[in-house]
This record gives structure tokens, sequence and C-alpha cells, in this order.
């Protein structure tokens, strides 16, 4: 944040550039945070409960051509939470290297939270509800199974939101 001085010259408080200095570890661990939530839910819903495949919903895995579909699904699902895994350490490293961004490990964990929580809204939002290309536990409660599963992801982002605004609250108020 700039000021202006009584002689008119224009100096910099600190207080905004400290607080947008944490911004690249934020989008660091949000990017992390949207990659290993898709890789537990493909890992742990899809694979060892086996509750839901990709397009569980339109086609059966019942049969060879339809387990064929859904493993391709699959595996496009963990393509793209390993291309944002990639994305999130590049985005990490590049963090990491510069002198200005300090580290927090509250800030790091609250970033991947978010990341997390959007992930189980985003996906769940436009697969299980919009597309309907499958649900997180399909059958009789499977509406309540994937309510659940967006009240998690608003759960894990509100707690992620809330630990990056207190270490940025704490950093104004320790400026002033």
């Amino acid at each position: 944040m700039n000021r202006v001085t009584s002689e008119g010259i224009v100096e910099n408080t600190g207080l905004q550039s400290n607080q947008d200095h944490y911004r690249p570890l934020i989008t660091a661990g949000i990017v992390l945070g949207l990659g290993q939530a898709g890789f537990f839910d493909g890992i742990v819903f899809h694979q060892l409960l086996q509750w839901h495949h990709m397009f569980s919903s339109i086609e059966t895995d019942m049969t060879v051509a339809g387990l064929e579909l859904n493993t391709l699904g699959d595996g496009l699902f963990h393509l793209l939470d390993w291309l944002l895994t990639l994305l999130g350490i590049f985005l990490l490293w590049r963090a990491g290297s510069r002198s200005d961004v300090p580290w927090s490990t509250p800030v790091f964990v609250g970033a991947l939270l978010i990341g997390g929580g959007l992930f189980n809204l985003i996906e769940g939002v436009i697969d299980h509800q919009i597309l309907g290309i499958h649900h997180l536990k399909p059958g009789p409660n499977q509406l309540i199974w994937d309510m659940g599963f967006l009240a998690v992801g608003a759960t894990l982002a509100g707690m992620g939101l809330r630990m990056v605004q207190a270490v940025r609250l704490n950093q104004s108020e320790v400026k002033n």
C-alpha cells in the first residue's frame, strides 16, 4: 500500500505488498489441492471402494465395453489430476525461488484445503448434478451422498480460507 507524505512523496508502507506476496504460495497450494483431491477421489471412490467410475451413470461397468469406457474415463480423470499436480509443483517451485514470497505453513495448508474443497464443489456440481455422468454412491440415497460430497467441499474450502485470512490479517495487524 502506498501513501503520500506531506511533501508529496509516494512511499510504500509495505502493508499491501507483503500480503500480496503470499499470492504465488496460495496459487500453488490451490492447484496442488485440486490435483491431490482428484487423486483421492479417483483412488478411494473409483478404485478402492468402487462406488462409481467416471461414466458409470452413462454406461454400466458390468459389460466389457462399459468397463472399457469407464476405465478410459478414470484414466483421463487421473491424467487431469496428474497435470494439476505437476502444475502445482511448478508453481510452488517458482514461488520458492522468489525472495519476496514469505513461506507460511498455515497459508500453504489453507490453500491446499481451498483447492481440495474447490475440487469437490466443482466436480460435484458439474459431474454429479449438471452432467449426471456419475454420482458419489449410486443408489437409493445418491442425492444425500452427493450433497454430503458438496458439504465436505464447502467445509474444506471454508477452513482453508479462514487459515489464509487469519495469517494475512495477523500480518496486517503486525504492520500497524
